[in-house]
């Protein structure tokens, strides 16, 4: 029971002292205040500095650039466990033969996973007009 009052505790002072940083602020700029009216404007929060109206085709590949980007970091953590239960095998045949398989199926998986990204890429710079 200690331990419950304990977390309770913990995640009451946790949400009291950090919910004062996220309250709301005042926009730096005029501009993003909104016209005299009142009235406020949003900013479009998928635009950059050189594309005001992002396209599909853009949006898509920020999408798979970012799956990529996971994919990837999954694929180095793959990477580094079968390199470690290969390692740490002591010369146990079967972990050693495990560590093999994990990093087999992970170059595999990001031979896959590059290829379709190329497929895909295509696809896309041949649909452009």
């Amino acid at each position: 029971m200690k331990k419950v009052y304990s977390i309770v505790l913990i995640l009451l002072l946790f949400f009291t002292f950090f919910s004062i940083a996220v309250q709301a602020q005042t926009p730096n700029k005029p501009e993003d205040a909104g016209d005299s009216k009142g009235t406020v404007r949003l900013n479009n929060p998928l635009a950059t500095e050189g594309q005001p109206n992002p396209t599909p085709q853009l949006l898509i590949g920020r999408i798979i650039s970012a799956v990529l980007g996971l994919v990837g970091s999954l694929a180095l953590l793959m990477f580094i466990y079968g390199g470690f239960t290969w390692m740490t095998a002591a010369g146990n045949s079967e972990k050693v033969e495990k560590g093999k398989n994990i990093i087999i199926w992970a170059v595999i998986g990001l031979a896959v996973i590059f290829t379709s990204y190329a497929v895909v890429k295509f696809v896309f710079t041949s649909l452009q007009v």
